[in-house]
């Protein structure tokens, strides 16, 4: 149990400290369905090198938004990477994108919201930007900020609510 819900933290804080991202734009595939940490971020289209590259640092804590400009074409997190985000400690990842290998990130300790799934790999070409300021669902999301995610709905806070 995390302690929060995002509709209590919304009663609490929102519209003064949290956005609310787009409702029902993304759907939960990891297994941990509540999660929250500061920000990282990555921008890529089709491309998940960046999100590979990401998953090998020391997470401590900390929740990767990655803005994949909503291609279903190909996934930008599957099994492999996506464990190793477990052992490196990451929290979880938001996806404006698609994820695969659905079955085994369900399994895993690590929360993961994208948009859908497919079966189809990204080829790496070393393209996207790490640290920028993203733009979708109706929020910016940048560095150093916060995010809430469970069944409910994604949250994003400039910094660490008191509920948590």
């Amino acid at each position: 149990m995390t302690g929060w819900t995002t509709p209590d933290l919304c009663d609490d804080h929102h519209p003064d400290r949290v956005s609310v991202l787009q409702p029902g734009l993304l759907r939960g595939f990891g297994g941990r369905e509540a999660f929250a940490g500061p920000v990282e971020t990555v921008s890529c289209f089709e491309d998940n090198s960046r999100v590979k590259e990401l998953g090998e640092q020391p997470g401590e804590g900390r929740v990767l938004v990655v803005d994949g400009g909503g291609s279903l074409r190909r996934a930008l997190l599957g099994d492999l990477i996506a464990a190793r985000y477990v052992e490196n400690g990451w929290a979880g990842l938001v996806i404006h994108g698609a994820v695969r290998d659905v079955e085994v990130l369900r399994d895993l300790d690590l929360g993961v919201q994208a948009l859908a799934p497919t079966p189809v790999r990204t080829e790496r070409r070393g393209l996207g930007d790490v640290g920028v300021a993203l733009a979708f669902g109706g929020v910016t999301v940048r560095p150093g900020q916060w995010v809430y995610a469970d069944a409910t709905g994604v949250l994003v806070a400039e910094g660490r609510l008191d509920a948590v």
